[in-house]
């Protein structure tokens, strides 16, 4: 098992969290990385671990809070935040296609 990620996970990771990394975080994160996912990876060792186990409590009968309005978001503030925008509209990928050329 090889103890760093590859400078492509890395950058992959990165660019899901949209950051700049500069290349001493990167070959900073290729070790603390894997670290993180090889603690993460003890869960499988857990003898009798399966998909069964409660892992939280929950009550059907559990009262859910109130939805209550808010006050309305800056609309500038808001588009600052977003990775792409056209006018007042944030753009997202197409996640459905008509089935045309698919």
């Amino acid at each position: 098992m090889k103890d760093e990620l590859s400078r492509e996970e890395v950058l992959h990771v990165a660019e899901l969290a949209r950051i700049s990394l500069t290349e001493e975080e990167i070959k900073k994160y290729q070790v603390e990385l894997k670290k993180l996912l090889n603690e993460v990876e003890k869960i499988n060792d857990v003898e009798g671990y399966d998909d069964e186990i409660l892992i939280a409590n929950w009550d059907s009968n559990a009262e859910l809070r109130k939805d209550i309005a808010g006050d309305m978001l800056n609309p500038k503030e808001v588009l600052e935040n977003a990775p792409r925008h056209a006018g007042n509209y944030i753009e997202v990928p197409v996640v459905i296609s008509d089935g045309e050329g698919a």
